[in-house]
């Protein structure tokens, strides 16, 4: 798009719009779109409004699971449907603060006294979302508890945290977050920790808080070793969507965050969002750019970009919100139509060094989103060139990049808040999970379920379970070399001889595992030996 200066002027003054009750501005200017664009969406732009109206008031949005999708009300308990949910909502919140009062009080403390650490044991939406916010929010010098957190079935990683976290063990409280309790990374994740604890002559009971639904194996875990506190999770709040539930307002209270001003934020900005005129609502804003830089098919990937070391990690978060909810294979109907939106990022001025290079010179099959905060730090900052600081240059290479990436055709659009405060980061979590929720609308599909992540747990378990046969093998055949294809056929499983040899394979890479390898000269027809 060949655009003069004044052109281009003229195009942001009718596509930039800012919303001071949220210190928020929206700029669509780079974006190539013609006025006739938000028109002609007017009939499916109706629908969207309409879907998320009845969402709010509690309708089946998930049907294949017969379940409501709530989190709006986790910000505005008065919303829910029924009165023991605004209750329950309202209880839990006033629970985390006071839970929270009385860590930071030393009212609540560990084997070593007063808590100084917390220890988040989670995955996917129970750990990307606490870990930005605890990223975004966190002041080391003045955090209450500092944050650390397991978020995969990563042994190396595991032992690097709890290297990190040394002798503070015992003034470290653990909070593990499962909806079922039988998600397998976090459960390995406790497990581990209780093996750490048990090292350290330490009950991992009284430093441990629960994070589940009523009922659950992790529920009745807690219940039976008598854990220091149990928070709810609740059927109707998906993972991704779960940051404002306890899942990430307990880290974050206990961490000093104000939750206040957290919830505060996504209110306000579901406030701005339920408007049904377009160019007012941020929401709708940003869904109707994705769609049309990607002709409603996902043709194009994602880029965040955000100008902030603090929102470094909000690309992360991101990605499990926008790629678990949109992409999916069939569209409402059934009907097949792999829609989704790929989403990845950096921080700026980083990407000056990294992969700007190929943004504006290589593969056009992207948009960027930038995200640009005003205040470049709580205090005045020193001039590093005269009347020049720091935060200036990190400005002019935002606008420079963008500039040369429109130079080069490549859409963008921008994102301005004010400052990174809870309020600002409340309204940056309500603005994404109510665009998301538009642009399935949008194009068909329902964003609040995930059956692509249940087939990737089944085959999982499938794999495990197939390690177990083969460890059976291995235990009646003591000091027999086998080649996977001979493991494969004794067991009966054939077909799996590819899985089998990369099983035998990891198994001898292990100390303590009882398993030698032989190379041959075909790497494929190596033998495996227990010992």
């Amino acid at each position: 798009m060949n655009l003069s200066k004044q052109q281009l002027w003229e195009k942001f003054q009718k596509n930039y719009t800012e919303y001071p009750s949220l210190g928020l501005a929206v700029d669509l200017s780079r974006m190539n779109f013609k006025d006739s664009f938000f028109p002609s969406m007017e009939k499916r732009v109706e629908k969207a409004f309409r879907a998320m109206a009845d969402l709010e008031k509690g309708a089946i949005a998930n049907p294949d699971e017969h379940r409501m999708v709530g989190h709006y009300w986790l910000r505005n308990p008065a919303l829910a449907p029924e009165p023991s949910i605004t209750k329950e909502i309202e209880v839990t919140i006033q629970s985390i603060k006071t839970f929270s009062g009385q860590v930071h009080a030393g009212e609540i403390h560990g084997k070593g006294g007063p808590f100084k650490n917390l220890l988040l044991i989670g995955i996917g939406g129970s750990a990307l979302g606490p870990e930005f916010v605890a990223h975004a929010l966190g002041k080391p010098k003045a955090d209450k508890l500092r944050f650390y957190a397991l978020d995969n079935t990563d042994p190396d990683g595991i032992d690097q945290v709890f290297a990190e976290i040394g002798p503070e063990l015992s003034q470290t409280l653990c909070i593990v977050v499962s909806k079922s309790g039988g998600t397998k990374e976090t459960r390995n994740g406790m497990l581990e920790t209780k093996a750490v604890y048990r090292t350290s002559n330490l009950n991992f009971a009284e430093h441990a808080v629960a994070v589940t639904q009523e009922g659950s194996e992790l529920d009745k875990l807690a219940t039976a070793e008598h854990w220091i506190r149990r928070f709810p999770m609740w059927d109707w709040v998906g993972g991704r969507t779960s940051e404002l539930s306890a899942v990430g307002l307990l880290p974050a209270a206990l961490q000093g965050i104000n939750i206040s001003d957290l919830l505060e934020g996504a209110k306000a900005c579901d406030i701005a969002t339920r408007t049904d005129n377009v160019t007012c609502n941020p929401s709708m804003q940003l869904s109707l750019a994705w769609y049309r830089a990607g002709n409603g098919k996902g043709d194009k990937n994602m880029v965040i970009l955000p100008y902030k070391d603090r929102l470094e990690l909000f690309s992360k978060y991101l990605q499990q919100l926008i790629m678990e909810s949109l992409g999916k294979e069939k569209d409402i109907t059934g009907r097949t139509v792999e829609q989704g939106i790929c989403v990845f990022g950096n921080k700026g001025s980083s990407d000056q060094h990294s992969y700007i290079q190929q943004l504006r010179d290589g593969l056009n099959n992207f948009f960027v989103t930038f995200i640009e905060v005003l205040q470049d730090r709580e205090g005045s900052s020193p001039e590093v060139d005269p009347k020049i600081t720091s935060g200036d240059y990190l400005e002019g290479f935002l606008l420079g990049t963008r500039q040369a990436l429109f130079e080069k055709n490549r859409e963008s659009l921008t994102l301005t808040i004010d400052r990174v405060s809870p309020f600002s980061v409340g309204v940056l979590i309500a603005l994404f999970e109510r665009a998301v929720g538009f642009y399935a609308s949008l194009v068909e599909i329902n964003a609040y379920h995930q059956p692509g992540v249940e087939a990737g747990k089944k085959a999982a378990s499938i794999v495990i379970q197939l390690q177990k046969e083969v460890l059976e093998y291995f235990g009646a055949n003591k000091a027999k070399t086998s080649t996977a294809a001979q493991i494969s056929a004794a067991i009966k499983k054939p077909d799996e001889v590819e899985t089998v040899f990369k099983i035998c394979t990891h198994l001898a890479a292990n100390k303590g595992r009882g398993i030698v390898r032989t190379p041959t000269q075909s790497p494929t027809a190596a033998t495996f030996m227990s010992i």
